[in-house]
């Protein structure tokens, strides 16, 4: 029979055993920041996502998709039929009130509503046969946002926190940032949930132009009141946290807000910014919306350096044209002046975003993904607006891993169908996810009976977009 533990030995073996724990807790989280996660199975091409999302739909043929025969047929019926629209207001074949032009050595053809990205063009893989399972604004962006078209599923940026982990503990890895009067998207908060994930992977949403960007990151307590108040939180969840992912999940978020109060201020505090960068990014520009915007992107490359696995910004309202506060590119009337407008506020700052990044050493680690939710019809609705269309339109991704300066797919001639293979947003995660070292099949949590991935039971990694 073994000698009674002294209470010297007990402390000694304790203390020892708390001494490992803490080097446990050292060496896990190091491993995250060197990128070593367990979902990761492929060589990684990036280790970032930059997510600019267009919400209501930017018309294809306007922007990166031009046809020359809605020009010759102005004014003329579809001769081929045309599907159930939103609003079955329909009229005739619209030509494009914007010009295109081929740019960089790759000729790639973008539109005068985008001068400042054209000048990029040798960066962009241009998917032109993108095509969605729905065509109403909700519904659209929950599928682009997690692949599926209902609540209840994670997004693309908490799948990302997931499977690769964190590389900066003082700030979360999923980002949502908004500035001026950028509102939520149709479709809510859901779009940037964990939902069955760990909370610790939901999106924090950060306004990019207040004083305090995330509500109560200013210390309300001395330190020591909040260290003290945290400790005691940790002690008695420390009996559930192994039986219940919420309270540790809960406790690892309270820990991260804590941290936040001086990260948040630092990141956000533009002073140390070159005024030549300013300039780059239109930060200072007469035209508050497009410098709000300026000021999202130019902290998504903050937040990249400070190693932010997934940020997403968010377009502000123009109240131009049929566009709401959840939806301003959404022009069912005047698009051209719409368009034109929304194009102005986010074509310099996404532009500067990818020459800053390049010009830092981050584009080859960081994917910058532009889409909308769907693309908009060939002809017209009412007079001067396009309706919904889920049939065909395009997206770009830039960047770490992708081929620069590249199509592929392609629509009809009038851009209303896809023509050959189409691909699908579950298409378009599974390649992110490729580049960024994770095998999307594998990538998968069991839920209710199931083992759910992002991109679903279709997804594909596209060929053609990948270097």
């Amino acid at each position: 029979m073994s000698a009674p533990l002294s209470r010297r030995d007990l402390l000694a073996r304790s203390s020892t055993g708390f001494g490992l724990m803490a080097l446990n807790v050292v060496l896990a989280e190091q491993a995250l920041a060197d990128g070593r996660q367990p979902a990761a199975r492929l060589r990684p091409r990036a280790k970032h996502v930059i997510f600019c999302f267009m919400s209501g739909g930017v018309s294809h043929v306007d922007s990166f998709d031009p046809k020359p025969r809605l020009a010759k047929e102005a004014g003329q019926p579809m001769p081929v039929p045309v599907a159930r629209t939103m609003f079955n207001n329909n009229g005739n074949i619209f030509p494009s009130p914007f010009t295109f032009g081929r740019h960089g050595e790759s000729g790639l053809e973008v539109s005068s509503m985008f001068p400042k990205i054209a000048e990029q063009a040798d960066h962009l893989a241009v998917v032109r046969s993108m095509t969605s399972a729905v065509s109403e604004h909700a519904q659209a962006n929950l599928f682009f946002h997690t692949g599926f078209a209902t609540e209840g599923f994670p997004s693309a940026g908490a799948w990302t926190s997931y499977g690769l982990g964190t590389m900066n503990r003082d700030l979360p890895s999923f980002v949502v940032l908004r500035s001026g009067n950028s509102a939520i998207p149709h479709g809510g908060v859901g779009m940037f949930s964990s939902t069955f994930l760990p909370a610790t992977h939901q999106a924090s949403f950060l306004q990019a132009d207040n004083a305090e960007a995330v509500r109560n990151v200013q210390p309300r307590h001395a330190d020591g009141v909040q260290r003290r108040r945290l400790d005691l939180i940790r002690r008695l969840g420390r009996g559930f946290a192994s039986k219940d992912a919420a309270v540790e999940a809960a406790v690892h978020n309270l820990e991260t807000a804590y941290r936040m109060q001086s990260a948040v201020p630092e990141l956000c505090d533009l002073s140390g910014e070159s005024k030549a960068t300013r300039e780059l990014y239109g930060v200072d520009d007469t035209d508050g919306q497009k410098a709000a915007y300026a000021r999202q992107a130019l902290l998504a490359r903050r937040l990249v350096e400070r190693g932010v696995r997934f940020i997403e910004l968010s377009c502000l309202t123009e109240n131009i044209g049929a566009g709401g506060a959840g939806n301003p590119w959404d022009q069912h009337s005047d698009l051209e002046r719409g368009h034109g407008a929304m194009a102005h506020q986010v074509d310099q700052p996404i532009a500067a975003l990818i020459r800053d990044l390049e010009a830092r050493g981050l584009l080859d680690e960081t994917i910058i993904v532009w889409a909308g939710e769907f693309g908009r019809t060939p002809f017209s609705q009412g007079s001067n607006g396009r309706d919904h269309n889920p049939f065909g339109f395009s997206v770009w991704l830039a960047g770490g891993g992708v081929q620069g300066g590249t199509v592929v797919g392609q629509t009809d001639e009038y851009g209303y169908h896809v023509v050959g293979q189409k691909h699908t947003v579950w298409d378009l995660w599974a390649t992110v996810l490729h580049l960024l070292g994770l095998d999307h099949e594998l990538l998968t949590y069991r839920f209710q009976g199931r083992d759910i991935r992002l991109s679903d039971v279709h997804g594909q990694p596209i060929d053609g977009v990948m270097a």
